[in-house]
């Protein structure tokens, strides 16, 4: 568990346990207090007085019906045949009985010369209601002492809460997860890249570009991706300034070393006449070999060591290239050149003496690369709106993964008579432009170049597509 779910779920306990017990101990003494409001024992206590006034009023009304009777102040009269056979059946000599709605009349059967006679009174009160209802709160309050009416309700009130709580602990262990992860993704990313691993990147949740996090992890991999291709570019810079520092060191020393070879050589051509005049002029042929060597090299690191200034301007570049590729097809009779133009013929703002180096040079090397009958593909396309591709496709062998690795370096040279300068200084004219020069997938099953630059808004007119 990380630190950031652990601090999330730290908080939510620290959060909720405070007021959650406050609440629980605030509802359970508002439960003793009811309770202790209730007047249960009161209650029982007058239900006991209602029964005994009861039995009381009954047995003075039994009493009272008893004496009347003796008294001779009431007149019998006969009973129901069914109740008067049963009371004969019964064998006693008087009986008491509560009759009319609800026993508000008091019956005395009594037998007198084996004859059932019934005096009546009325009770003035409901008493077969009453005894129902003393019955009814009697049985209440014995349910009432049998149940832990606190206890229960404890018990219930804390089950509830704690399987609440513990369901809101799940969903935030749950919620924590989800949101730690790509910040501890997120984490690690900037830590690989502050060791210098610029090729991190980090998984996005699909569905999560658009919430804060989301648009973090997307901001990342564009830093990342954007420095990977800063300091790619670094590197070439320094280089390319590393290797013009060297040539422009070289020029110096092999310039002065000329001067006094030419002047030699041509003392040494004007005395041929002389005995040793054969001698002479094959050593003056030699010397003179040497010599033109000397001033290619010097012509070589001398290119790639200046640094003209560049001055952009807004280019056709389908122009430019059917312009470079008719000037030197002459030169590679034996070479068939294909032109893919882009339609709607966008245009590059960059140095026009600079792209015409670097079209020169891929065109060129991709004529040496092919055997005779080869093909150079050569096409342009807008990409993305912003930038302008020029690719060139040759049918030659290819390159080696040696060749790949440093095709680039200055003074590495794969093809016989080469300075390994070339391409270098065809790279660094296309960074000076804005642009840059990579390797791509050759569809002719050789080498391919792509030369990007930046596009120029505005104007945009019809392309076409042909062969050569």
């Amino acid at each position: 568990m990380n630190r950031l779910r652990t601090r999330l779920i730290s908080v939510f306990v620290l959060a909720t346990i405070l007021p959650l017990g406050l609440t629980l101990w605030t509802t359970l003494q508002l439960l003793d207090r009811s309770l202790d409001l209730a007047p249960l024992e009161q209650l029982g206590q007058v239900t006991k007085s209602l029964q005994e006034t009861g039995r009381t009023l009954y047995q003075q009304s039994v009493d009272q019906l008893r004496r009347d009777v003796a008294a001779g102040l009431l007149k019998p009269h006969e009973p129901d045949p069914a109740i008067a056979k049963t009371f004969l059946e019964s064998g006693a000599k008087e009986e008491f009985e509560l009759a009319g709605v609800d026993g508000d009349r008091l019956d005395y059967y009594v037998l007198r010369d084996g004859k059932v006679l019934v005096y009546s009174r009325p009770m003035g009160v409901a008493m077969e209601h009453l005894q129902g209802q003393i019955a009814e709160a009697k049985d209440a309050l014995e349910a009432r002492q049998l149940r832990d009416v606190r206890g229960g309700f404890s018990r219930t009130l804390l089950s509830i809460v704690a399987v609440l709580w513990l369901a809101a602990l799940g969903t935030l262990i749950f919620m924590a997860a989800r949101i730690s992860r790509p910040v501890r993704e997120l984490t690690q990313g900037l830590g690989r890249v502050a060791a210098g691993d610029l090729s991190t990147r980090v998984s996005t949740a699909p569905g999560a570009a658009t919430d804060e996090l989301g648009q973090a992890l997307q901001a990342f991999n564009h830093m990342a991706g954007q420095l990977q291709h800063a300091r790619e570019h670094l590197i070439q810079v320094t280089r390319l300034a590393s290797w013009q520092a060297l040539a422009r060191k070289m020029a110096h020393e092999v310039k002065n070393s000329l001067t006094p070879i030419r002047l030699t050589m041509e003392e040494v051509v004007s005395r041929k006449n002389s005995p040793d005049g054969a001698f002479l002029e094959q050593a003056a042929q030699i010397v003179a070999d040497e010599v033109n060597t000397l001033e290619r090299r010097v012509r070589a690191f001398s290119e790639f060591s200046s640094e003209p200034p560049v001055m952009p301007s807004d280019l056709d570049i389908n122009a430019m290239l059917e312009e470079r590729i008719a000037f030197l097809k002459g030169a590679h009779p034996d070479v068939t050149y294909q032109v893919s133009l882009a339609a709607d013929q966008p245009r590059a703002t960059a140095d026009a003496d600079l792209v015409k180096g670097v079209l020169t040079n891929l065109l060129e090397n991709a004529a040496q690369a092919v055997p005779r009958g080869g093909v150079i593909m050569a096409r342009t396309a807008s990409v993305e709106g912003t930038r302008l591709s020029i690719d060139v496709l040759d049918s030659g062998p290819g390159l080696s993964p040696q060749a790949r690795a440093s095709l680039f370096e200055p003074a590495i040279s794969f093809k016989k008579g080469g300075m390994g300068l070339g391409l270098s200084i065809a790279r660094r004219s296309a960074l000076l432009c804005g642009g840059d020069l990579e390797l791509c997938d050759s569809e002719l099953g050789g080498a391919g170049f792509r030369l990007t630059l930046p596009i120029s808004l505005g104007t945009a007119h019809n392309g076409s597509s042909h062969g050569a």
